[in-house]
């Protein structure tokens, strides 16, 4: 999730991309994400298992804030909100 193109941004695991999406776009939980804005879906990837997804969440925690824009960039270069395409 992100605030605007190449601004603040948050990173999670969910069982459910749709819904979780939701709560972040309606700010409906306290924390960095509500605090900083980040609304905007604008990168994600799915996994069969959620063990796997947590730890590529763990390693990709530890990255240098530029490889996760360019990540994001890479996958969607105009940062544009993804949301509809997941509840399509």
């Amino acid at each position: 999730m992100a605030n605007h193109r190449r601004g603040q941004t948050y990173l999670g695991v969910t069982s459910n991309l749709v819904q979780r999406a939701f709560q972040h776009r309606n700010k409906l939980f306290d924390g960095h994400s509500k605090d900083k804005g980040c609304t905007l879906l604008v990168w994600y990837e799915y996994y069969d298992d959620l063990q796997e997804a947590r730890a590529c969440e763990y390693r990709m925690k530890k990255w240098k804030r530029a490889w996760k824009l360019r990540l994001i960039e890479e996958h969607n270069p105009g940062w544009k909100d993804l949301y509809g395409e997941i509840i399509a």
